[in-house]
């Protein structure tokens, strides 16, 4: 059997899914390198990511809505983003096998175009966008929401290690408004070319936390992390 057909084949027992129009995964896993060598190929998948992107966006949107029935909007969209950003989109691509399976010329290849992170993000919208249009949104939302699992313990993963200010903030605004945080340097050391910051975070004006790191920024969320800790420790769970 054909390598390439091979992929495809094995690509589609992943997905839990078998195109009715087949030209359409094609499509979606062609890169726009292809058509430098293969100009008859077909179109490449620019046109589909569009489409995907805008259905991923639309079925993450409704699942969280659901998810989380008293969450704020600006609580969701942060979690539809974390969901949805392209570190996560990639890591779907090689889970589902859409590296094997893509197109591309010879100097893409050569150059690591396989796995290139913004090639297996615009592939997996793209074959959203494919599944979509080879059946409908029913079908593409159960497909999709399957790979994803559960959301809650997808974003577990994610919220663990990003944004500990958000969650912070997100934790302390309830009840304490928002502008009750304060973020200060309260100590440098090193040369200036490898400086390292040390930062406090206030709660009302009372150190909740400290953490150092070689930027503000990375300070900042250390501190963060030892407050998101404390608070745990301190209060009752749901408490802010």
């Amino acid at each position: 059997m054909d390598p390439a057909h091979d992929a495809v084949a094995r690509l589609q027992q992943s997905l839990g899914y078998r195109f009715a129009n087949p030209a359409l995964l094609q499509e979606a896993l062609t890169h726009g390198s292809y058509l430098q060598e293969c100009p008859d190929a077909g179109p490449h998948n620019q046109r589909l990511e569009f489409l995907g992107d805008a259905v991923l966006h639309f079925i993450l949107t409704a699942a969280l809505f659901r998810e989380y029935p008293t969450e704020r909007e600006g609580i969701l969209s942060r979690r539809r983003a974390a969901l949805s950003k392209g570190e996560f989109l990639t890591r779907m691509a090689r889970d589902l096998g859409l590296d094997a399976g893509l197109r591309l010329n010879k100097g893409e290849e050569d150059t690591g175009g396989r796995t290139r992170a913004s090639t297996l993000e615009d592939a997996f919208e793209a074959l959203v966008g494919a599944l979509y249009l080879d059946s409908d949104l029913p079908t593409v939302e159960r497909l999709v929401l399957g790979w994803y699992g559960s959301l809650p313990e997808r974003l577990a993963q994610f919220e663990e290690a990003e944004n500990p200010k958000g969650r912070l903030q997100e934790r302390v605004q309830p009840v304490h408004g928002n502008n009750a945080l304060r973020y200060d340097v309260i100590g440098t050391s090193g040369p200036r070319h490898a400086r390292t910051f040390e930062v406090a975070v206030y709660l009302n004006g009372e150190s909740i936390g400290t953490g150092s790191g070689t930027s503000k920024k990375v300070a900042e969320e250390a501190a963060a992390r030892e407050a998101l800790e404390r608070l745990a420790r301190d209060q009752p769970a749901g408490s802010p």
